[in-house]
């Protein structure tokens, strides 16, 4: 981020802090990021954008300009912009492992330092964690929906802006994608970089068969051919083949060609008989044009013979859910030396949050598959071996789990602001992710009515949750 990223921000959050500054209130506060509903229809979640989030963080001061510009607002005393001038970030930082799946209503992240850091860096939180989150789980749900296959995140120019699309394709190369289109974020990120030729190549040159045959001069390894800019059966496949014969007669393979247009199970189906029977059979079909999960979907159950998506607009602007349901919300603040929890109550049951500094442990069944999770009080035993007492977090139905084994989920990943443990790579984040991925029950994962994945809450926070009045119908949850 830039020398500026301590502004990205509300202005809320600055005029709070000051507040809190002059009634000299900085007590230890613990604030939890969760999101409320999974994207996308879908039942799960995969997290993404800690890394760049820990950097932020680590890196967040006000310069002297950021100092400047906020006097210029006649908003803020001389004494508290000198203490943003000095200001750093010496909060501590857990979170899941990037590329988990997580769920509704558990934490996904803690801040737990000062009440004017923690409350500075909600809107940065949530900025980087949403979008990514988001545009991780699309490509997740693509990838699935290609039955695991070959997927190219193609989306730089329809996303929104330059900073969405850098963010969009290091966070779909997490959720499924193997390449993207973007070279810079090739280059930021160490992703994978792949691309063919645009339509506009075809019509530079005298014809079809001109333009196909500079380009396998030119790129003779890894030759791709768009053939839907004439007609795709009568001028582009025919062309496609003559080319892809005279790189055989060479030596080279023709590496594939790309439909970007029309029917694509038909037209796919068509050109693959067509390579096959003039000997170009390692000729791979790439296909593009607005394609999301549930056209993939529709594409691989009816077995259109399709090697590589390209997908675009629909993975990196998060169709057709434009954001990620997160919210930062106080879990618990230090007085007389002790961390009080509160809560946030409201008419909607949605919109309240658990109280308390919390952990989260999922529980496994024999075979090793995650059957449950669990939000438990920071510090609370939650089983004894391997039975274990839960509630529903609405409602308070108890329930009894059986675990082969279970282990806790937040992890420290800043100590008083600086990173607390070696950063994976992407590609590490990645493999995690698809690990993930491999792990859960597929009727969870499915992206037509998804088996709910179940998260309970322990008995300490139930209790807790009981004491503050959630089930009482009084509105006096902080206490």
């Amino acid at each position: 981020m830039s020398e500026s990223a301590a502004l990205l921000t509300d202005l809320y959050e600055l005029t709070m802090m000051q507040g809190y500054f002059a009634a000299g209130k900085n007590p230890r506060a613990v604030f939890e990021m969760f999101f409320r509903r999974p994207p996308f229809g879908g039942a799960f979640a995969v997290f993404a954008g800690l890394e760049p989030l820990i950097e932020s963080l680590a890196a967040l001061r006000f310069t002297p300009s950021d100092c400047e510009y906020l006097d210029s607002l006649k908003l803020f005393t001389r004494e508290f912009l000198d203490w943003l001038a000095a200001f750093r970030f010496r909060a501590d930082v857990r979170a899941h492992r990037e590329g988990a799946l997580v769920f509704p209503g558990e934490p996904l992240l803690q801040v737990a330092g000062g009440l004017l850091e923690a409350q500075l860096v909600e809107s940065l939180v949530l900025n980087t964690i949403n979008f990514q989150t988001l545009v991780a789980t699309k490509a997740a749900r693509v990838w699935l929906a290609s039955g695991r296959g070959d997927v190219i995140e193609f989306g730089l120019r329809r996303a929104q802006g330059p900073d969405g699309a850098l963010s969009a394709a290091r966070a779909a190369y997490i959720g499924g994608a193997g390449a993207t289109s973007n070279v810079l974020a090739g280059k930021r990120f160490g992703i994978p970089v792949r691309g063919t030729m645009a339509h506009s190549w075809v019509k530079a040159f005298a014809g079809e068969r001109e333009a196909f045959a500079a380009y396998a001069r030119s790129y003779p390894d890894g030759c791709v051919l768009l053939i839907d800019t004439i007609d795709t059966l009568k001028s582009g496949l025919p062309h496609a083949i003559e080319t892809g014969l005279a790189l055989k007669a060479e030596g080279r393979p023709l590496a594939g060609v790309r439909l970007d247009s029309g029917d694509l199970l038909a037209l796919s189906r068509r050109v693959r008989r067509g390579l096959d029977r003039a000997g170009l059979a390692d000729a791979k079909i790439i296909a593009s044009n607005d394609l999301d999960e549930r056209s993939i979907a529709r594409l691989t159950r009816r077995k259109a013979p399709i090697d590589v998506w390209g997908v675009g607009t629909r993975l990196v602007t998060g169709q057709d859910d434009p954001s990620l349901t997160g919210v930062y919300k106080l879990a618990a603040y230090e007085e007389a030396g002790r961390l009080k929890p509160v809560m946030k109550r409201s008419d909607s049951p949605e919109k309240s949050s658990l109280p308390g500094e919390k952990q989260v442990y999922r529980v496994h069944d024999r075979r090793g598959a995650p059957q449950a999770d669990v939000i438990a009080l920071e510090g609370e035993t939650i089983g004894a071996g391997t039975r274990i007492e839960a509630f529903t977090p609405a409602g308070g139905r108890r329930v009894r789990l059986e675990a082969a084994f279970m282990f806790p989920l937040l992890a420290a990943v800043m100590e008083r602001g600086e990173p607390a443990q070696d950063r994976p790579s992407l590609a590490a984040v990645r493999g995690f992710a698809r690990r993930e991925l491999e792990r859960f029950d597929p009727a969870v994962l499915t992206l037509a009515r998804p088996k709910s994945y179940p998260v309970f809450v322990s008995r300490g926070l139930h209790d807790l949750r009981r004491e503050l009045g959630a089930f009482s119908g009084s509105k006096e949850g902080n206490r």
